[in-house]
């Protein structure tokens, strides 16, 4: 049987059979390109003869990460269906919605989700069910190996992969397999992706952050995959500071990295090792930037999307700290434009909204034709990301377009104010929110978390940000709260702080 084009699993277990291609460190399950081939090829097998999976079948995911995610999408690769992977932390009513719209043949889950999988089934009318576990390794293990792979191209679907949504329903971004081909370029031209590679996954599958950087250009390139059950930032630092592992490669949102900046095993951890820490998902704070520089670290700042499968820019390390805050150039084949609400681009320095084009984005949302004609103009995608360009041609994404609150006629970008909240020393968390306002139609309100054992006032925190920001951009009040609401990559989710703390 000939090796698709796009089955790297396939090709490293031709070429380098006994390499190390992943480890589930909540099992310490350990699989070759050998073995994990073949747990592949014998699950793509069983999906097509024994479960009837036919080409261009959604199979989905429910389960927290784990190898055998991986397991299902290389398998689904091999037959012509297309990976879908559910956000367990979304409530049934949501993930209702999702299964209804991408309409699966297949639900596999992790024993831990049996209630919600049967009841998701019975709701959304999904006729076959499979659960990781001892059911799961026998297929992996005995089944017989499939005979036939499907021809794909390039324009082919890979992936239905849900965004959060900030309003309404969640969206299906389409990713096809050539998405995933260009951002394994971009990830090895930008990042240092290489046969050597060992990755650190910490963010969840069902993400185009914990699914593509790296996981998937690590497999292309034949590296080592880590995969972390659940973010724990001691082990994660654990991890990172032995020599034995060999971390070379890991991606995070600012939270990961502030939360093992604030562990006690930071101060100890040998990080000289890692070849690319990579930040991005939100404007990352000077302070998490500053704090493990420190250590010897370099946070590489970056700018994707789901839709952009997902790397478009990326700073290069040898100018993280000159252009701290930056989110780098563009990636290879990459054309990009800061507009205005006209559409029209806008001056150097300006802010706009950044619009991308390029062979890596996705053709659209799954069953949406109108929403995906109303995200793009003649090609170019509207990423809804407020950004500017300076005059050396380094793009700042200074937050979401849609979190941008005008205060008398200015407008007042939340990142800006919270990158000065972080630099407070008593403030652990913290985010800022419009409210409105009789006066000036918007203000800003803080949300703040302080560090155990401290105390702060309002007054302390607006006179902090008095002395660092213009008037019009300081926060009018403050609420205390014990967390922030986070997704489930660590993003703050400012659709539940303005619930909770908003205009009532």
């Amino acid at each position: 049987m000939s090796i698709p084009y796009y089955d790297c699993i396939a090709h490293h277990a031709l070429r380098r059979p006994d390499s190390l291609a992943a480890v589930d460190l909540a099992t310490g399950r350990r699989h070759s390109y050998a073995t994990f081939d073949d747990r592949i090829s014998r699950l793509a097998g069983w999906l097509r003869s024994h479960a009837g999976i036919q080409l261009n079948d959604r199979v989905a995911v429910l389960a927290p990460n784990t190898t055998d995610t991986f397991e299902v999408q290389f398998a689904c690769g091999r037959i012509g269906a297309i990976f879908v992977p559910l956000n367990w932390r979304l409530a049934n009513p949501e993930l209702r919605a999702i299964l209804a719209d991408c309409m699966p043949a297949m639900l596999v889950y992790d024993p831990e989700y049996t209630d919600r999988a049967q009841e998701l089934a019975v709701a959304c009318g999904i006729g076959r069910l499979c659960p990781f576990g001892p059911a799961f390794e026998r297929i992996t293990q005995d089944e017989p190996h499939l005979t036939e792979t499907v021809a794909a191209t390039l324009d082919d679907i890979s992936t239905i992969l849900y965004t959060s949504g900030t309003t309404g329903l969640p969206k299906g971004a389409i990713i096809t397999h050539g998405m995933n081909f260009w951002n394994t370029v971009h990830s090895m031209a930008m990042a240092g992706v290489s046969r050597s590679a060992v990755f650190l996954g910490l963010l969840p599958l069902f993400h185009t952050g914990g699914l593509n950087v790296f996981s998937y250009p690590v497999f292309q390139c034949g590296g080592s995959v880590l995969i972390m059950r659940a973010f724990d930032p001691g082990e994660a630092l654990r991890l990172i500071g032995d020599p034995g592992v060999g971390v070379t490669h890991m991606f995070g949102v600012p939270a990961n990295y502030q939360f093992m900046g604030q562990h006690p095993r930071f101060l100890e951890t040998d990080v000289s090792r890692l070849v690319f820490a990579g930040v991005g998902g939100a404007p990352t704070p000077d302070t998490i930037l500053e704090t493990w520089q420190h250590r010897g670290a370099v946070l590489q700042q970056g700018y994707g999307m789901t839709e952009t499968s997902p790397l478009v820019l990326v700073l290069d390390r040898e100018d993280a700290v000159r252009k701290a805050g930056s989110a780098g150039k563009p990636a290879l084949n990459m054309e990009m434009r800061v507009v205005g609400d006209d559409g029209t681009d806008v001056p150097a320095g300006s802010v706009g909204e950044l619009w991308v084009k390029g062979p890596n984005i996705t053709k659209g949302y799954w069953k949406q034709p109108e929403v995906t004609a109303a995200s793009f103009t003649d090609g170019w995608l509207h990423t809804g990301d407020a950004a500017l360009i300076d005059d050396e041609g380094y793009y700042f994404i200074v937050d979401r377009w849609k979190d941008m609150y005008i205060s008398g006629g200015e407008n007042v970008y939340p990142a800006e104010v919270e990158n000065v909240l972080y630099e407070h020393d008593a403030i652990a968390e913290a985010a800022i929110i419009g409210v409105s306002d009789m006066r000036w139609g918007q203000v800003g309100r803080a949300v703040v978390v302080v560090k155990p054992g401290l105390t702060l006032t309002e007054d302390e925190i607006v006179a902090h940000c008095a002395a660092n920001l213009a008037r019009y951009k300081l926060p009018h009040s403050v609420v205390f709260t014990d967390a922030l609401p986070r997704n489930a990559t660590g993003k703050v989710h400012k659709p539940t702080l303005r619930k909770q703390f908003g205009d009532v």
